[in-house]
């Protein structure tokens, strides 16, 4: 067993650019209590520059992969004693760069960060990504089932999202404000026969400005066992803002977690989305659970229950199970008209860091029209 190990450590080094003949290196990667494989040490006590491989499994735009560059600026473990002294868990500094494609032509390049200052009052996320993704498009409400199922379309151009929180007093919530622009040449397969179908927003420039109030008790930001995270959002698209169209998107959700016994966890996901005014198609709301292609079922509004229960049936081993429904209504059909999109699955998940709380592994999804894999890393909810 010890054997196998080091070939896959020796594996994994070669990916990462790390590896070394060295017998102290790979003991690294074993905890000294149980045996097993585990990255702890390494994800606790590392800073630098991280090569991360990627690994796509979206339907939507097929398997693929890539390669980021990550840099981290401070250790777990110098944002655990920054922890100590502000009372609260304080993220690492991460800078990222990256690349990354898929089997159906989709390419993008991007670049960001996650930063935490002023004794973790004030954080900034953003990035900026270069794209062109080919995707379907199965019409508002619907409205192309009747015709052709999907048309076929792609989004060529920049997208960038800047966030800046501050911590209100010394609790939980935070207050947030956002920038999201978006300058798409976005190309549809279109004739004559569907053109009424089909929205007449095909804006190539969105600016939008907005707000957001979040809250984050969670026990661990990687793989929670308790607590809760939850925001609500409000995005304003506007001329003076920059953008081509006036429109709005809204989100609210929350995701909850309750450990039922020792080595049951259950969690919850209630998620609801919804645009109004001159929405470019692309920017439409959609639902979003796993078996479910991204973009497959877009309207003015969605709505999304999810539940999932975790056993660990070992210290290091646990089963996953999962099931979740959504709803999209607006354009062509009032809430009690949609029709309900039933999802389930079922996945395995092994403690990869265990000083972190942090598990990794597959879920096999069966969606309404087909049967997907997802490789994860921590929580499948986002």
């Amino acid at each position: 067993m010890k054997r196998e190990l080091r070939r896959i450590l020796t594996a994994a080094g070669l990916l990462a650019g790390l590896c070394s003949p060295s017998h102290a290196f790979m003991e690294g990667f074993i905890d000294q209590e149980d045996g097993y494989f585990d990255m702890s040490d390494w994800l606790v006590n590392r800073k630098g520059f991280l090569p991360v491989p990627i690994v796509i499994t979206e339907p939507a735009v097929g398997y693929g992969g890539g390669l980021a560059l990550m840099f981290v600026r401070n250790s777990m473990r110098e944002s655990a004693e920054r922890a100590a002294q502000t009372g609260h868990m304080v993220p690492p500094d991460i800078f990222v760069v990256g690349a990354a494609g898929t089997e159906n032509g989709t390419r993008a390049a991007f670049g960001g960060g996650m930063v935490s200052f002023d004794e973790d009052r004030w954080r900034w996320r953003g990035g900026v990504a270069r794209t062109d993704v080919n995707l379907e498009f199965y019409g508002i409400g619907g409205a192309l089932d009747g015709v052709d199922r999907s048309l076929g379309y792609s989004l060529d151009g920049w997208i960038s999202s800047q966030k800046v929180l501050r911590r209100l007093g010394e609790s939980n919530y935070w207050f947030g404000a956002r920038w999201i622009y978006i300058d798409f040449d976005s190309k549809l397969a279109l004739d004559g026969r569907l053109s009424r179908l089909l929205p007449d927003e095909m804006s190539q420039k969105s600016s939008g400005l907005g707000l957001a109030l979040e809250h984050d008790s969670r026990d661990n930001i990687f793989t929670p066992s308790t607590g809760w995270v939850g925001a609500i959002d409000a995005m304003f698209y506007e001329p003076d803002f920059g953008s081509d169209t006036t429109f709005q998107s809204y989100r609210g959700h929350v995701f909850a977690y309750w450990p039922l016994a020792k080595t049951l966890v259950l969690g919850g996901r209630a998620d609801m989305r919804a645009a109004r005014g001159r929405v470019p198609f692309y920017q439409m709301p959609f639902i979003d659970l796993r078996g479910v292609p991204a973009q497959r079922y877009q309207d003015e509004n969605t709505a999304v229950l999810e539940a999932e229960l975790r056993w660990d049936f070992t210290p290091r081993w646990a089963a996953i199970g999962f099931v979740g429904t959504g709803r999209a209504w607006g354009r062509r059909t009032n809430f009690s008209e949609g029709d309900d999109v039933l999802t389930k699955g079922v996945g395995f998940r092994y403690l990869l860091a265990k000083k972190l709380g942090l598990w990794a592994g597959l879920d096999y999804a069966r969606g309404p029209e087909e049967d997907v894999f997802y490789i994860q890393v921590g929580s499948a909810w986002r």
